[in-house]
Order: structure tokens, then C-alpha cells, then sequence
């Protein structure tokens, strides 16, 4: 049974830093027994419509990590995009990182993380493929936390050092542009009072419905806006101050993630309404160096594409450090989503949890355990862990066969 180098240990302790005592003290060495990726596709009626592309179906790579003692968890890793996003992501959990960490003996989840990111740090570049790579080592991650969560007989936000608290706000996410006051209704009658919809499909569209959302919901609603990365510089600007009569909370990746810094405190400057950035940001120097620039005033990273919980536990507490809001970004499944739920309730702060309003059996019906809204809030699952797991039994009819 191989154990963790000094230098893979050195890494974990060095991302870790930022945790409490109590914590540290709370994780014991682990072993990393079995790693099973498992893909599920649910056919939906409406398309989700972005302006960069269509989902056609929804689909999820849940994650189950056994440890030497028994102890499991579950993870989930980000897969939306192309069309054959789940497919990949699980093969590369079953072929690149299970074989590097099965049967080898770690400290604590971020030496984990740090071995996993360290070992395939050349793949990802031969291959072309940090993206991907970073999600497959995100989902094994949660699982990670999740097992000695369940282990310690701790919900996942108390273990991580959390308030002991019973909600978190949360909003309704990835409304259409094609009457998105209709489905926010709907989600209103199950108790969301928050809600973002997509723009980008044009000045005249996108303006009416922000007007018919603010029309439908009041002045007091906190209403958001997300272009997905639509815009130029300009276009982002204009779009801004059109949008400020109607108070939108922010303005969600108006232009590139990957735009520069300059760029982004350029458009912050000029558009009126706050600006929210992070879901496409990957890796703690460009989280870090978003939060640093005043840019903006949401952080939004996505702990299913990159760092897991070990990554973005301390970028978020950077962020609330640095005068600025977490609210963490989540299209997916019911176990990533509440994972997320457990680590903005850990955090603490004013941030609100992103819950897609679009169909979705992963997120909540397919989920044992899954929690209620009450009033704008999701409530935090009972039980040790995350507090969920996927139905395994009702996922057998949408399960996905990865050819080993």
C-alpha cells in the first residue's frame, strides 16, 4: 500500500492552510479503497437554451468513493458540455485518476487534491485538456469530503468548520429567454423568491424580459442577469446601463472569463450594475487575482469543474475576506448542488445558492434525502455528510454503460 510523498503532503497542507484547527484536527488519514464513476442521461421535453449552446438532455457523473474502513462518500463532477461531456469525464476518473489513487494513503482531502492535480499537471497539457481533467479530480474531491464527513457523524458544513445553521438562500437559476417569467412563476409557488435569466439573444429581448420580470415580481425581488459570456467590451457597457434602471443584483460574465483583468475593471467602471464572474475560472491564481482586482463583487466558483471543496473552500474565504460575495456557481446534479449548499453554509456571508429552476430528475427527484424550499431558503439535509445520495435503484432505467 503506497503512502503520500512528503512533497504531495507539503502541497495539501499548503491549501489547507486556511482551515481551522478544529478541522484538521477532526480528519484522520485515509485510504483510498475504490473510485466508481457512474453516468445517468434523463430525456427532458424544453431544451435549456444558452447563447453558446443547447442542452438536449440532462446529464450527471456522480462519483462514489469507498475508503479502506468502509466509509463512503459521493461527488459529482461538471459535464454539461458537448454532448458527450458525461461520458468523457467518467472515463477519465476510471482510467487516469482511480489507478493513481487506489490503494494509496492520504492526511487529508486537500493532499488528495494536490496529488491528484500534481500527477496528471503534464497530461493536462499534452492532452489539451485542463478542463476536463480538473472536473474528473473536482467530483472525486466532494466524495472525498463526503466520506470522512459521514465517517465523523457530521453534516458537511459543520465538519468544514461551518455555523450551525439550518438554511441557506438560495435563488431560481437558468431562466430561458423565451417568456421566463412563466417559469419563474412556477418556481415562485415552490417557494423561491430570488431569480436570474439568461441574456444575450439581443438588446430588444433581453430588456423586455428583465422589464417583464421586474414587472411580474416587484421592486423588492432580487432579480440577476447572465449573458454567459455573450458580449464584447462595449456591448457589455451598453448593456449594463440599460439594464440599471431595473436593478439587477448583477450582471453575470458579461464578456469572456478569460477576459483580462483590465477588461473587467474597464467594464465594472462603465456598466452600472455589479458584475458577477468565476464558474469558468479554474485555479487558485485567477480566483485569487479576480477577487484582488475590485472587479467584482460576486465570486461564483463551481466546485464541480475546479478544486472540489478542497480548492473552493479557500477561495471562498479569500473572497469573504476581501469584501466579496460567494455564491456558488451550480448547473447539475442534486449532489453537486448540495455539496455547494454545504460549503456556502460553511462559509457563511451574504451569499445566495444557484438552484437551476429548468426539469431535472439528477437534481431532486432521482436524489434520496433531497430538501424542501421554505421562503426563499433551501434547507440543509439532515444527516451526516451531504446529507443525500443518487437512488441508485430508480437511476438503473437512465444509467449509461463506460467501457472500461
Amino acid at each position: 500500500m503506497s503512502q503520500a510523498s512528503p512533497r504531495e503532503l507539503k502541497a495539501g497542507r499548503e491549501i489547507c492552510q486556511n482551515l481551522s484547527g478544529d478541522l484538521m484536527m477532526a480528519v484522520h488519514s485515509f485510504t483510498i479503497a475504490h473510485i466508481e464513476p457512474l453516468v445517468f442521461r434523463v430525456p427532458i421535453e424544453t431544451p435549456v437554451v444558452t447563447s453558446f449552446g443547447v442542452m438536449r438532455d440532462r446529464p450527471a457523473v456522480f462519483v462514489r468513493v469507498v475508503a479502506g474502513d468502509g466509509a463512503e462518500g459521493w461527488g459529482e463532477a461538471w459535464c454539461n458540455f458537448p454532448a458527450v461531456g458525461a461520458e468523457h469525464r467518467a472515463r477519465l476518473i476510471a482510467s487516469v485518476l482511480a489507478p493513481l489513487i487506489e490503494g494509496r494513503t492520504f492526511e487529508t482531502p486537500a493532499a488528495a487534491f494536490a496529488f491528484m492535480q500534481e500527477a496528471t499537471a503534464v497530461l493536462a497539457i499534452q492532452s489539451g485538456e485542463p478542463g476536463p481533467l480538473a472536473q474528473a479530480v473536482a467530483g472525486i474531491d466532494i466524495a472525498i469530503w463526503d466520506m470522512l464527513a459521514r465517517r465523523s457523524a457530521q453534516p458537511l458544513n459543520r465538519f468544514l468548520g461551518g455555523a450551525d445553521v439550518g438554511r441557506v438562500r438560495a435563488y431560481a437559476s437558468g431562466l430561458n429567454a423565451d417568456e421566463p417569467e412563466r417559469l419563474a412563476s412556477r418556481k415562485a409557488e415552490a417557494g423561491f423568491r430570488r431569480f436570474k435569466i439568461k441574456v444575450g439573444f439581443g438588446e430588444e429581448r433581453d430588456l423586455r424580459n428583465l422589464e417583464t420580470m421586474r414587472q411580474t415580481f416587484g421592486d423588492e425581488t432580487e432579480l440577476m442577469v447572465d449573458a454567459n459570456q455573450a458580449w464584447n467590451t462595449d456591448t457589455a457597457m451598453r448593456m449594463g446601463r440599460l439594464f440599471e434602471p431595473l436593478a439587477p443584483k448583477w450582471l453575470e460574465e458579461p464578456v469572456r472569463a478569460d477576459a483580462s483583468i483590465e477588461t473587467w475593471q474597464s467594464i465594472a467602471r462603465g456598466c452600472g450594475v455589479p458584475l458577477a464572474n468565476g464558474e469558468n475560472l479554474r485555479g487558485a491564481a485567477e480566483f485569487s487575482a479576480m477577487t484582488a482586482s475590485g472587479a467584482v463583487r460576486y465570486l461564483q466558483p463551481d466546485i464541480g469543474k475546479w478544486g472540489g471543496i478542497s480548492g473552493c473552500l479557500t477561495v471562498a474565504r479569500h473572497a469573504v475576506d476581501s469584501g466579496v460575495t460567494y455564491c456558488p456557481h451550480w448547473l447539475g446534479g442534486g449532489v453537486g448542488l448540495i455539496a455547494s449548499l454545504h460549503l456556502l453554509a460553511a462559509i457563511g456571508g451574504e451569499g445566495i445558492l444557484e438552484v437551476d429552476a429548468n426539469p431535472n430528475p439528477l437534481r431532486e427527484d432521482l436524489i434520496l434525502g433531497f430538501p424542501e424550499m421554505a421562503d426563499g431558503d433551501m434547507l440543509i439535509p439532515e444527516g451526516a455528510g451531504i446529507g443525500v445520495a443518487p437512488d441508485l435503484s430508480a437511476l438503473k432505467r437512465y444509467a449509461v454503460d463506460i467501457p472500461s
